[in-house]
């Protein structure tokens, strides 16, 4: 059992662990008027928090991050009762820093239509991503393949497909 003053300092040790992995991470939102925001680490860690559990090219993986729709809506972008008529045809278009891109169709992310939660990671079993998929990257459950989690994420652009 954990005496209460090392409680403490293992709630510390975590959150500044924390606290770091999310210090240099940052995600632009881009509406479909081009109108742009930034999301930044200290927003991020105000959202809701989801882990996952997932094989990752066949290896386990514990993956904790926030939702897609959660960090949409702190850069502005309204998902629920708005997601509807003309704007079914609007998708999420994330990009990498290497210039990788995945979509998503907005509706998939939005939990008014959706049973999963894709999130946007930044610790991968208990620590910040590594630099070579991080610090951010989109993981969806339940896609067979890993295509569309995207690694190093800068990116969250909403597109109309005309």
């Amino acid at each position: 059992m954990i005496q209460p003053k090392h409680r403490l300092h293992c709630s510390l040790g975590v959150l500044l662990l924390f606290t770091c992995g999310l210090g240099a991470q940052s995600v632009q939102i881009v509406d479909a008027e081009g109108h742009s925001a930034t999301v930044t680490a200290a927003q991020m860690a105000k959202a809701p928090r989801i882990t996952v559990r997932v094989k990752d090219h066949d290896t386990p993986a514990v993956l904790e991050g926030a939702s897609l729709a959660a960090i949409l809506s702190l850069g502005g972008i309204q998902l629920g009762d708005t997601l509807r008529g003309p704007r079914m045809s609007e998708a999420l278009l994330a990009e990498a820093s290497d210039g990788y891109k995945v979509v998503f169709a907005l509706a998939e992310l939005d939990p008014a239509f959706a049973t999963r939660e894709i999130i946007l990671a930044d610790i991968r079993d208990g620590e910040p991503l590594q630099a070579k998929e991080g610090p951010l990257r989109i993981v969806a459950p339940g896609d067979k393949r890993p295509a569309r989690w995207i690694r190093q994420v800068t990116t969250l652009r909403i597109v109309t497909v005309k």
